[in-house]
């Protein structure tokens, strides 16, 4: 297809919704403990109007990890600061600041500091505000955004 695209209007665009329009700053928004060492900041939540995907910020102390989970929809994380392994799918992978990693729907993967003392920090999407993390050990499954509800 060659050409401008029409103009869509407000009620034939799929993936527009109404929402005020935010500046967040994560340094001034409240974090959440996931365990482990790691904390989770909520950006884009169900919470603030977010109709189409969530995403959010972790940090993880030196060493911290999370546990082998899955989703169930596709998720991208952006690493924005460190170095981390990631697991994904029974392989492992050094990925460090801006590298990105994309996860379809039902796949296994997790991430881990790769430092025992600096820092790491990711900021994950998740392609539904539907999406829900089911930790692979345990089987339990819970609504990512359920945690994001009080804020």
């Amino acid at each position: 297809m060659t050409g401008t695209p029409p103009d869509r209007t407000r009620d034939d665009a799929p993936c527009r919704g109404t929402f005020p329009p935010s500046v967040l700053r994560p340094a001034e928004l409240e974090a959440f403990s996931r365990g482990g060492g790691a904390r989770t900041i909520p950006l884009v939540t169900t919470a603030r109007g977010a109709a189409v995907f969530l995403n959010g910020q972790t940090l993880f102390q030196g060493g911290a990890g999370i546990p082998l989970h899955t989703h169930n929809c596709p998720e991208s994380v952006v690493i924005l600061e460190g170095d981390a392994i990631v697991e994904i799918d029974g392989r492992e992978y050094a990925v460090t600041t801006f590298d990105t990693t994309y996860v379809d729907a039902g796949v296994p993967h997790r991430f881990r500091n790769a430092s025992d003392t600096a820092p790491l920090r990711i900021l994950w999407t998740y392609a539904s505000v539907e999406a829900s993390r089911t930790i692979v050990e345990t089987g339990v499954t819970t609504r990512v955004d359920a945690e994001h509800a009080r804020r």
